[in-house]
């Protein structure tokens, strides 16, 4: 049976192949050629690559991932099958790389288990090569990467949503590239991206050039359990989802008009007036995505600010832009303030009414970009993917970045934020 299944990929890789060239001006096909009298031979067929085959692990190999895949190398042929059996249990399911590079298995492997590898390859003249590989896998690591993946199945999110995965150590760089291997995303219809590392390895988005298309399947596999991350440590465990992008909903705030901007598949649908972070406590500049949303929330910002300015409010409306604390949220205190003059400790201030509304009209995932205040956003303090140039992200992937993903500006594309490290979730929120 044939047991390879092309599906998973990190980035896709288009072909181009160019046109053959044009004949001579009324030539339909080339004049015979003469030498010495005689018509030149045509030139020579190349011989067929020689048929070459290797897999790996190496045979009998011990303590190995419970995240080891079955390497191929082929020349002269293709692999058509391969088959992964655990000894005393059943066969393992799996599909290979688009590269043709290794078999993933399609779960982490057990344990303290021994496996059995079969792979065929057929030549390009049809001849069949059988190879068989035995290994076993080390036993339960007791030190750990804890992981964290921001995507939920069966969810719909907006158009800027970021695959987003956390890690607690973050990942050295020199591991990244191994680690990265290991995240597959697929989107249908197609949309190619890659990833991109924040400066100290805790989180990593994924994101195409420009926005998801609406309607889009976004599946991601974050396959690390067992898997080396580092320092002697390996992958908590293998995470999953498969969600559903829905409508357009962008929003744009201008410090300058003190105006909040909603617009649907780029037509704008409503302006409300806004008050932004007092020049003590500025609002971020840049392009945010919301985070989490909550009807009803309290912020208590005792244990951050002390108790002469800390302050203990209930909150309604609540939609979180950053980890330091920055969210879009019903302020009725500042009404007055507000299309007026900045008052807020960093968050966007709306009225209730139109706190109300633009909740009931906005997803997870969808973007928010804020310009011209004191502040620029830092990489990583929030879901900022899309706060940096096309060009800039692709420069924070662990692995190269094929052709077709090469660097170009988005249109509308918010302008760099800078460097930096993420800044972590607090535990006290500000108003």
């Amino acid at each position: 049976m044939d047991r390879v299944r092309r599906r998973w990929s990190v980035a896709v890789t288009l072909a181009v192949i160019a046109p053959a060239a044009l004949a001579g001006c009324g030539a339909d096909k080339e004049a015979p050629r003469f030498v010495s009298g005689q018509v030149a031979s045509a030139s020579p067929t190349p011989p067929p690559e020689p048929f070459e085959f290797a897999i790996s692990p190496e045979a009998d190999a011990k303590d190995l991932p419970i995240s080891t895949e079955i390497g191929t190398s082929v020349s002269g042929g293709e692999v058509t099958s391969v088959t992964l059996v655990e000894d005393g249990g059943g066969e393992v399911s799996g599909s290979m790389r688009d590269d043709g590079t290794s078999w993933v298995p399609d779960k982490p492997l057990k344990n303290n288990k021994k496996y059995t590898a079969t792979v065929v390859a057929t030549s390009a003249t049809g001849d069949e090569e059988k190879k068989t590989t035995t290994f076993s896998t080390m036993g339960k690591s007791g030190s750990q990467t804890g992981t964290g993946l921001y995507l939920f199945d069966g969810r719909t999110y907006g158009v800027a949503m970021p695959v987003v995965v956390e890690f607690f150590p973050g990942v050295p760089e020199k591991e990244r590239a191994n680690v990265q291997k290991r995240m597959f995303v697929s989107t249908d219809p197609p949309q190619p991206g890659t990833w991109y590392w924040v400066a100290n390895g805790s989180q990593a988005f994924y994101r195409a050039p420009d926005y998801w298309q609406p309607g889009t399947s976004l599946t991601a596999r974050i396959a690390l359990a067992g898997h080396p991350t580092g320092d002697g440590r390996y992958g908590d465990q293998d995470r999953g989802a498969t969600a559903t992008i829905g409508d357009k909903v962008t929003m744009e705030v201008d410090n300058a008009t003190k105006q909040l901007s909603m617009f649907k598949d780029d037509k704008l649908v409503k302006q409300m007036p806004v008050s932004l972070g007092k020049p003590s406590t500025p609002s971020s500049s840049g392009t945010m995505v919301v985070m989490d949303k909550q009807a009803q929330t309290v912020f208590d910002t005792f244990a951050e600010l002390g108790p002469e300015e800390g302050y203990r409010t209930d909150i309604s409306f609540a939609q979180r832009i950053t980890w330091g604390g920055e969210f879009i949220h019903a302020a009725p205190w500042s009404v007055g303030d507000q299309g007026v003059r900045n008052v807020s400790h960093g968050c966007v201030n709306l009225s209730m009414a139109n706190a109300e509304w633009l909740f009931s009209q906005t997803k997870v995932g969808d973007p928010i970009t804020v310009k011209g205040t004191e502040r620029k956003l830092a990489d990583g303090n929030g879901w900022t993917a899309w706060n940096l140039t096309w060009e800039e992200f692709v420069k924070g992937s662990a692995l190269p970045v094929p052709a077709d993903l090469a660097p170009k500006q988005r249109s509308g594309s918010p302008a760099p934020s800078g460097g930096g490290t993420p800044t972590p979730a607090p535990s006290v929120t500000s108003g």
